[in-house]
Protein backbone atom coordinates (compact mmCIF):
# COMPACT_ATOMS: atom_id res chain seq x y z
CA UNK A 1 0.00 0.00 0.00
CA UNK A 2 1.17 3.29 -1.27
CA UNK A 3 2.90 6.03 2.01
CA UNK A 4 0.67 8.63 1.09
CA UNK A 5 -2.37 6.53 1.71
CA UNK A 6 -1.48 6.18 5.74
CA UNK A 7 -2.81 9.45 6.86
CA UNK A 8 -3.88 8.30 10.38
CA UNK A 9 -2.10 7.87 13.22
CA UNK A 10 -1.00 4.67 14.83
CA UNK A 11 -3.11 2.53 17.04
CA UNK A 12 -2.39 1.44 20.33
CA UNK A 13 -2.20 -2.20 19.17
CA UNK A 14 0.54 -1.34 16.97
CA UNK A 15 2.12 0.68 19.09
CA UNK A 16 2.24 -2.16 21.29
CA UNK A 17 4.12 -4.16 18.63
CA UNK A 18 6.56 -1.47 18.09
CA UNK A 19 7.74 -1.38 21.54
CA UNK A 20 8.19 -5.27 21.81
CA UNK A 21 10.20 -5.16 19.20
CA UNK A 22 12.28 -2.56 20.68
CA UNK A 23 11.06 0.32 18.57
CA UNK A 24 11.15 3.08 21.08
CA UNK A 25 11.81 7.20 21.29
CA UNK A 26 14.92 7.28 22.52
CA UNK A 27 17.87 10.03 21.87
CA UNK A 28 21.41 8.49 22.44
CA UNK A 29 23.26 11.79 22.77
CA UNK A 30 20.75 12.42 26.09
CA UNK A 31 22.97 9.88 28.09
CA UNK A 32 26.08 10.91 26.71
CA UNK A 33 25.37 14.51 27.65
CA UNK A 34 24.61 13.60 31.30
CA UNK A 35 26.89 11.80 31.53
CA UNK A 36 29.26 14.47 30.46
CA UNK A 37 27.61 16.98 32.65
CA UNK A 38 27.90 14.83 35.92
CA UNK A 39 31.99 14.27 35.34
CA UNK A 40 32.10 18.13 34.99
CA UNK A 41 30.34 18.08 38.58
CA UNK A 42 32.55 16.04 39.88
CA UNK A 43 35.47 17.82 38.33
CA UNK A 44 34.39 20.49 40.04
CA UNK A 45 33.76 19.75 43.24
CA UNK A 46 35.84 16.37 44.05
CA UNK A 47 39.23 18.11 42.84
CA UNK A 48 40.45 19.02 46.56
CA UNK A 49 39.91 15.08 46.93
CA UNK A 50 42.17 14.30 44.18
CA UNK A 51 44.97 16.22 45.61
CA UNK A 52 45.90 13.53 48.20
CA UNK A 53 45.62 10.28 46.02
CA UNK A 54 48.24 11.66 43.52
CA UNK A 55 50.55 13.10 46.26
CA UNK A 56 50.42 9.51 47.89
CA UNK A 57 50.94 8.07 44.16
CA UNK A 58 53.85 10.39 42.93
CA UNK A 59 55.87 9.52 46.29
CA UNK A 60 55.71 5.66 45.66
CA UNK A 61 56.53 6.20 42.63
CA UNK A 62 59.85 8.73 43.20
CA UNK A 63 60.50 6.52 46.58
CA UNK A 64 60.51 3.75 43.99
CA UNK A 65 62.50 5.07 41.09
CA UNK A 66 65.85 5.28 43.09
CA UNK A 67 65.87 1.53 42.73
CA UNK A 68 66.90 -0.59 40.88
CA UNK A 69 65.27 -3.94 42.27
CA UNK A 70 62.84 -5.90 39.48
CA UNK A 71 60.54 -6.39 42.84
CA UNK A 72 59.61 -3.29 42.80
CA UNK A 73 57.58 -3.44 39.38
CA UNK A 74 54.44 -5.15 40.29
CA UNK A 75 53.98 -2.89 43.42
CA UNK A 76 54.52 0.33 41.09
CA UNK A 77 51.86 -1.17 39.14
CA UNK A 78 49.72 -1.60 41.54
CA UNK A 79 50.35 1.95 43.51
CA UNK A 80 49.50 3.20 39.78
CA UNK A 81 46.57 1.13 39.15
CA UNK A 82 44.84 1.83 42.68
CA UNK A 83 45.72 5.76 42.16
CA UNK A 84 43.82 5.65 38.86
CA UNK A 85 41.09 3.54 40.24
CA UNK A 86 40.66 6.10 43.12
CA UNK A 87 40.44 8.99 40.80
CA UNK A 88 38.24 7.66 38.00
CA UNK A 89 35.99 5.81 39.84
CA UNK A 90 33.64 8.11 41.33
CA UNK A 91 33.36 10.08 38.04
CA UNK A 92 33.11 6.57 35.91
CA UNK A 93 30.28 5.45 38.79
CA UNK A 94 28.26 8.96 38.67
CA UNK A 95 28.41 8.90 34.52
CA UNK A 96 27.25 5.36 34.61
CA UNK A 97 24.45 5.66 36.66
CA UNK A 98 23.53 9.27 35.51
CA UNK A 99 23.45 8.08 31.94
CA UNK A 100 21.55 5.04 32.57
CA UNK A 101 18.89 7.11 34.22
CA UNK A 102 18.98 8.70 31.02
CA UNK A 103 18.10 5.55 29.29
CA UNK A 104 15.36 5.13 31.25
CA UNK A 105 13.77 8.22 32.06
CA UNK A 106 12.90 8.08 28.27
CA UNK A 107 11.11 5.17 27.61
CA UNK A 108 10.59 3.14 30.77
CA UNK A 109 12.89 -0.50 30.72
CA UNK A 110 12.43 -1.84 27.19
CA UNK A 111 12.91 -5.51 26.99
CA UNK A 112 12.95 -6.81 23.58
CA UNK A 113 13.75 -10.56 22.52
CA UNK A 114 12.62 -9.91 19.21
CA UNK A 115 15.03 -6.75 18.73
CA UNK A 116 18.42 -9.30 20.05
CA UNK A 117 17.24 -11.79 17.72
CA UNK A 118 20.03 -13.24 16.46
CA UNK A 119 19.97 -14.27 13.00
CA UNK A 120 22.00 -15.29 9.77
CA UNK A 121 21.94 -12.41 7.52
CA UNK A 122 23.01 -10.02 10.51
CA UNK A 123 26.44 -11.70 10.24
CA UNK A 124 25.85 -11.45 5.93
CA UNK A 125 29.12 -8.68 5.29
CA UNK A 126 27.25 -8.00 1.95
CA UNK A 127 23.96 -7.24 3.71
CA UNK A 128 26.28 -4.95 6.64
CA UNK A 129 28.04 -2.97 3.85
CA UNK A 130 24.84 -2.27 1.99
CA UNK A 131 23.35 -1.10 5.31
CA UNK A 132 25.87 1.13 6.02
CA UNK A 133 26.19 2.64 3.09
CA UNK A 134 22.52 3.25 2.12
CA UNK A 135 20.70 6.44 3.80
CA UNK A 136 19.43 4.26 6.33
CA UNK A 137 22.74 3.96 7.51
CA UNK A 138 24.54 6.86 6.70
CA UNK A 139 22.26 9.35 8.92
CA UNK A 140 23.17 7.69 12.30
CA UNK A 141 26.50 8.80 11.58
CA UNK A 142 25.49 12.34 10.19
CA UNK A 143 23.90 13.08 13.13
CA UNK A 144 26.80 11.90 15.40
CA UNK A 145 28.88 14.57 12.93
CA UNK A 146 27.16 17.44 14.23
CA UNK A 147 27.60 17.31 17.90
CA UNK A 148 31.40 16.42 17.55
CA UNK A 149 32.12 19.32 15.21
CA UNK A 150 30.22 21.37 17.69
CA UNK A 151 32.52 19.82 20.43
CA UNK A 152 35.48 20.22 18.01
CA UNK A 153 35.12 24.18 17.43
CA UNK A 154 34.30 24.25 21.71
CA UNK A 155 37.67 22.31 22.37
CA UNK A 156 39.70 24.41 19.53
CA UNK A 157 38.19 27.86 20.69
CA UNK A 158 39.25 27.55 24.44
CA UNK A 159 42.79 25.59 22.88
CA UNK A 160 43.33 29.10 20.77
CA UNK A 161 41.99 31.28 23.89
CA UNK A 162 44.86 29.60 26.70
CA UNK A 163 47.18 29.29 23.88
CA UNK A 164 49.32 31.82 25.46
CA UNK A 165 49.23 29.86 29.07
CA UNK A 166 50.00 26.67 26.77
CA UNK A 167 53.26 27.50 25.90
CA UNK A 168 54.53 29.12 29.63
CA UNK A 169 53.03 26.15 31.24
CA UNK A 170 56.51 25.14 32.38
CA UNK A 171 56.96 28.15 34.01
CA UNK A 172 54.25 27.52 36.91
CA UNK A 173 54.29 25.33 39.87
CA UNK A 174 52.51 21.91 40.08
CA UNK A 175 50.13 22.89 42.05
CA UNK A 176 49.30 25.73 39.70
CA UNK A 177 49.26 23.72 36.43
CA UNK A 178 46.72 21.08 38.03
CA UNK A 179 44.91 23.81 38.88
CA UNK A 180 44.47 25.59 35.57
CA UNK A 181 44.38 21.77 33.92
CA UNK A 182 41.61 21.37 36.13
CA UNK A 183 39.61 24.52 35.44
CA UNK A 184 40.29 23.63 31.66
CA UNK A 185 38.65 20.29 31.83
CA UNK A 186 35.45 21.79 33.85
CA UNK A 187 34.92 24.58 31.31
CA UNK A 188 34.76 22.02 28.38
CA UNK A 189 32.78 19.41 30.07
CA UNK A 190 30.16 21.78 31.30
CA UNK A 191 30.02 23.35 28.28
CA UNK A 192 30.17 20.14 26.17
CA UNK A 193 27.17 19.26 28.18
CA UNK A 194 25.12 21.55 27.30
CA UNK A 195 25.69 21.31 23.54
CA UNK A 196 25.32 17.84 23.78
CA UNK A 197 22.09 18.23 25.64
CA UNK A 198 20.56 20.75 23.65
CA UNK A 199 21.32 18.74 20.44
CA UNK A 200 19.76 15.71 22.37
CA UNK A 201 16.45 17.70 22.77
CA UNK A 202 17.05 18.12 18.82
CA UNK A 203 17.57 14.46 17.91
CA UNK A 204 14.38 13.68 20.25
CA UNK A 205 11.85 15.57 18.18
CA UNK A 206 13.65 14.30 15.28
CA UNK A 207 13.35 10.25 16.45
CA UNK A 208 9.28 11.30 17.60
CA UNK A 209 8.45 12.89 14.17
CA UNK A 210 10.24 9.29 12.64
CA UNK A 211 8.69 7.41 15.02
CA UNK A 212 5.09 8.58 14.61
CA UNK A 213 5.62 8.27 10.37
CA UNK A 214 6.37 4.75 10.54
CA UNK A 215 3.46 3.75 12.26
CA UNK A 216 1.04 5.52 10.11
CA UNK A 217 -1.56 3.35 9.18
CA UNK A 218 -4.07 3.52 6.17
CA UNK A 219 -7.63 4.08 6.74
CA UNK A 220 -8.12 -0.09 5.70
CA UNK A 221 -5.83 -1.40 7.85
CA UNK A 222 -7.25 0.40 10.78
CA UNK A 223 -10.10 -1.52 9.66
CA UNK A 224 -8.95 -4.60 9.57
CA UNK A 225 -7.14 -4.30 13.22
CA UNK A 226 -10.93 -3.48 14.27
CA UNK A 227 -12.18 -6.62 12.68
CA UNK A 228 -8.80 -8.66 14.13
CA UNK A 229 -9.65 -7.50 17.48
CA UNK A 230 -13.73 -7.81 17.64
CA UNK A 231 -13.87 -11.30 15.72
CA UNK A 232 -15.47 -11.66 12.65
CA UNK A 233 -18.58 -9.49 11.69
CA UNK A 234 -20.46 -12.53 11.18
CA UNK A 235 -19.86 -14.33 14.21
CA UNK A 236 -20.23 -11.53 16.64
CA UNK A 237 -23.80 -10.67 15.25
CA UNK A 238 -24.85 -14.36 15.91
CA UNK A 239 -23.62 -14.59 19.21
CA UNK A 240 -25.74 -10.97 19.47
CA UNK A 241 -28.59 -12.78 18.35
CA UNK A 242 -28.05 -15.72 20.42
CA UNK A 243 -27.90 -13.63 23.81
CA UNK A 244 -30.92 -12.02 22.70
CA UNK A 245 -32.67 -14.71 22.15
CA UNK A 246 -31.87 -16.03 25.13
CA UNK A 247 -32.88 -12.79 27.16
CA UNK A 248 -36.04 -13.24 25.57
CA UNK A 249 -36.67 -16.53 26.63
CA UNK A 250 -35.81 -15.87 30.47
CA UNK A 251 -37.90 -12.95 30.37
CA UNK A 252 -41.12 -15.23 28.96
CA UNK A 253 -40.50 -17.28 31.73
CA UNK A 254 -40.89 -14.44 34.16
CA UNK A 255 -43.87 -13.73 32.57
CA UNK A 256 -45.34 -16.57 34.95
CA UNK A 257 -44.32 -14.08 37.92
CA UNK A 258 -46.80 -11.00 36.60
CA UNK A 259 -49.51 -9.89 38.44
CA UNK A 260 -51.08 -7.96 35.24
CA UNK A 261 -50.05 -7.69 31.52
CA UNK A 262 -50.62 -4.06 30.29
CA UNK A 263 -51.07 -3.78 26.57
CA UNK A 264 -51.88 -1.60 23.54
CA UNK A 265 -53.54 -3.88 22.75
CA UNK A 266 -51.88 -5.21 19.74
CA UNK A 267 -47.95 -3.36 19.64
CA UNK A 268 -47.03 -3.32 23.00
CA UNK A 269 -47.24 -5.31 26.31
CA UNK A 270 -45.52 -4.61 29.69
CA UNK A 271 -45.88 -7.21 32.53
CA UNK A 272 -45.42 -6.03 35.67
CA UNK A 273 -45.18 -7.75 39.10
CA UNK A 274 -46.40 -6.49 42.52
CA UNK A 275 -45.97 -7.91 45.97
CA UNK A 276 -46.87 -5.35 48.52
CA UNK A 277 -45.92 -7.03 51.34
CA UNK A 278 -42.07 -7.09 49.47
CA UNK A 279 -42.25 -4.34 47.14
CA UNK A 280 -42.26 -0.78 47.38
CA UNK A 281 -43.29 -0.40 43.82
CA UNK A 282 -44.37 -2.80 41.00
CA UNK A 283 -41.30 -3.89 38.98
CA UNK A 284 -41.06 -4.61 35.37
CA UNK A 285 -40.68 -8.35 34.55
CA UNK A 286 -40.96 -7.95 30.68
CA UNK A 287 -42.24 -6.17 27.57
CA UNK A 288 -41.93 -6.37 23.95
CA UNK A 289 -43.33 -5.04 21.28
CA UNK A 290 -45.31 -6.34 17.78
CA UNK A 291 -44.13 -10.02 18.03
CA UNK A 292 -42.47 -10.22 21.27
CA UNK A 293 -46.14 -8.67 22.71
CA UNK A 294 -47.89 -11.43 21.13
CA UNK A 295 -46.13 -14.20 22.88
CA UNK A 296 -45.96 -12.30 26.78
CA UNK A 297 -50.34 -12.08 25.93
CA UNK A 298 -49.67 -16.10 25.05
CA UNK A 299 -47.64 -16.46 27.83
CA UNK A 300 -50.16 -14.45 30.48
CA UNK A 301 -53.16 -16.50 29.03
CA UNK A 302 -51.39 -19.75 29.72
CA UNK A 303 -50.84 -18.62 33.34
CA UNK A 304 -54.20 -16.93 33.84
CA UNK A 305 -52.89 -13.40 34.49
CA UNK A 306 -54.84 -10.74 33.64
CA UNK A 307 -54.63 -8.74 30.38
CA UNK A 308 -55.34 -5.02 31.00
CA UNK A 309 -55.64 -2.91 27.64
CA UNK A 310 -54.61 0.43 28.23
CA UNK A 311 -52.97 2.05 25.57
CA UNK A 312 -51.23 5.05 27.23
CA UNK A 313 -49.92 3.67 30.22
CA UNK A 314 -48.65 1.15 27.58
CA UNK A 315 -47.15 3.22 25.68
CA UNK A 316 -45.25 5.27 28.72
CA UNK A 317 -44.17 1.74 30.28
CA UNK A 318 -42.63 0.42 27.42
CA UNK A 319 -40.29 3.80 26.81
CA UNK A 320 -39.28 4.81 29.81
CA UNK A 321 -39.00 1.52 32.23
CA UNK A 322 -36.36 -1.46 31.83
CA UNK A 323 -37.02 -4.50 32.03
CA UNK A 324 -35.97 -5.40 35.87
CA UNK A 325 -36.37 -2.01 36.74
CA UNK A 326 -39.30 -0.30 39.53
CA UNK A 327 -41.88 1.87 37.48
CA UNK A 328 -40.70 5.67 37.86
CA UNK A 329 -42.81 7.85 40.34
CA UNK A 330 -44.76 10.08 37.82
CA UNK A 331 -46.72 6.21 36.81
CA UNK A 332 -47.64 5.52 40.37
CA UNK A 333 -51.61 6.48 40.24
CA UNK A 334 -52.24 5.35 36.16
CA UNK A 335 -50.84 1.76 37.90
CA UNK A 336 -52.46 1.85 41.20
CA UNK A 337 -55.69 2.09 39.46
CA UNK A 338 -55.02 -0.45 37.28
CA UNK A 339 -54.17 -3.11 39.78
CA UNK A 340 -57.05 -1.75 42.01
CA UNK A 341 -59.50 -2.37 39.34
CA UNK A 342 -57.74 -6.18 38.88
CA UNK A 343 -57.98 -6.83 42.84
CA UNK A 344 -61.80 -5.58 43.07
CA UNK A 345 -62.20 -7.91 39.97
CA UNK A 346 -60.40 -10.49 41.18
CA UNK A 347 -62.05 -10.37 44.93
CA UNK A 348 -65.34 -10.15 43.32
CA UNK A 349 -64.86 -13.58 41.56
CA UNK A 350 -63.93 -14.93 44.74
CA UNK A 351 -66.68 -13.86 46.24
CA UNK A 352 -69.27 -15.39 43.21
CA UNK A 353 -66.82 -18.15 43.74
CA UNK A 354 -67.95 -18.40 47.17
CA UNK A 355 -71.20 -17.61 46.71
CA UNK A 356 -71.48 -20.24 44.11
CA UNK A 357 -70.39 -23.13 46.54
CA UNK A 358 -72.75 -21.93 49.16
CA UNK A 359 -75.56 -22.06 46.57
CA UNK A 360 -74.67 -25.65 45.68
CA UNK A 361 -74.13 -26.50 49.44
CA UNK A 362 -77.59 -25.12 50.43
CA UNK A 363 -79.37 -26.93 47.52
CA UNK A 364 -77.50 -30.14 48.05
CA UNK A 365 -78.60 -30.12 52.00
CA UNK A 366 -82.02 -29.00 50.53
CA UNK A 367 -82.46 -32.13 47.89
CA UNK A 368 -81.25 -34.69 50.43
CA UNK A 369 -83.67 -33.30 53.20
CA UNK A 370 -87.04 -33.64 50.79
CA UNK A 371 -87.24 -37.48 50.80
CA UNK A 372 -87.07 -37.79 54.53
CA UNK A 373 -89.82 -35.33 55.03
CA UNK A 374 -92.06 -36.96 53.13
CA UNK A 375 -91.38 -40.39 54.26
CA UNK A 376 -92.09 -39.15 57.89
CA UNK A 377 -95.47 -37.32 56.60
CA UNK A 378 -96.25 -40.61 55.10
CA UNK A 379 -96.35 -42.55 58.26
CA UNK A 380 -97.49 -40.37 60.71
CA UNK A 381 -101.52 -40.76 62.50
CA UNK A 382 -104.04 -39.40 60.49
CA UNK A 383 -105.75 -35.69 61.23
CA UNK A 384 -108.82 -36.29 63.55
Amino acid sequence: MADEDKSQPGSPKRREKARERGQVVRSRELPSALALLVVALVLRWGQSGWVPVWRDLLRHLLAASGRSDMRMVTPLLNWTAWGVIRWSAPAMAAAWGIALFGMVAQTGFVFSPKAIELSFSRFNPVNNVSRIFSFGGLSPLLKSLIPLAFLAYLGASILLREWHQVLHSSQRGLRGEMTWLFVLLYEFSSKGGMVLLTWSGVDYALQKINYERSLRMSKQELREEGKDAEGNPQTKSRIKRKRREMRRKQMLQRVARATVVITNPTEYAVALEYIPEKMGAPLVVAKGRGLLAQKIKREARWYEIPIMENVALAQALYRTVEVGDTIPAKLYTAVAEVLAFIYRAQANLRAEQERRRAASGSAGVASSAGPAGSAGAGTGAPPR
